[in-house]
């Protein structure tokens, strides 16, 4: 049998000879690796695609809000009309003169002397008289005459009547037809 000291010489021998194996340098040829165009081409296309896609839709989306704002402007401007008109129309049924006015049309009488009553002291100051039509304030004057010349009496014209014709018979009327054919005969000839 070897000796344990020449066992692990061999031993460190041998891997020093496989440690010195794999540290050799060789020149290897150089490889050229290409990355694959359609991975690269795919994801760009896609970017490209989706960009337009969501300009399109950024579009579509923007001119929706621009027809529904000016929906909502001209609604606005319908209302803004109408609140106007009848704020008008209000006005109108507020004009003391327009309730003086029915309220006399409804009966009710302007007293010609009128009395005034104390709220603190509850007395009135003032001659008490009722309030007749007679004797009542006039809200509207009444309406001007119109003088002669602007309201002229009418004018009355009498036509005599008309006496009615016979209308011609149907001997007549084919009796004219046949002579007007004859003419325009003779004016062909000519």
């Amino acid at each position: 049998m070897s000796s344990p000291a020449l066992q692990a010489r061999t031993r460190v021998t041998r891997i020093a000879q496989e440690a010195v194996d794999k540290a050799r340098l060789t020149v290897v040829p150089r490889m050229r690796t290409r990355a694959p165009r359609v991975p690269f081409v795919t994801l760009v296309s896609l970017v490209l695609v989706g960009g337009i896609v969501g300009l399109l839709l950024f579009n579509t989306s923007m001119q929706q809000a621009s027809f529904a704002a000016s929906n909502l402007e001209e609604q606005a401007d319908t209302l803004a009309a109408r609140e106007q008109t009848l704020r008008m129309e209000l006005d109108e049924l507020r004009n003391p003169q327009r309730v003086a006015t029915e309220a006399q049309q409804m009966g009710m009488v302007i007293p010609s002397a009128p009395v005034f009553l104390d709220l603190k002291t509850g007395k009135t100051s003032g001659v008490r008289t009722p309030a007749t039509r007679e004797n009542a304030i006039q809200l509207l004057p009444p309406a001007p005459v119109k003088p002669k010349v602007l309201a002229p009496d009418p004018t009355v014209v009498q036509v005599p009547a008309t006496t009615t014709e016979v209308p011609p018979t149907t001997t007549d009327a084919k009796q004219r037809a046949t002579d007007g054919t004859q003419k325009q005969r003779k004016n062909r000839n000519r």
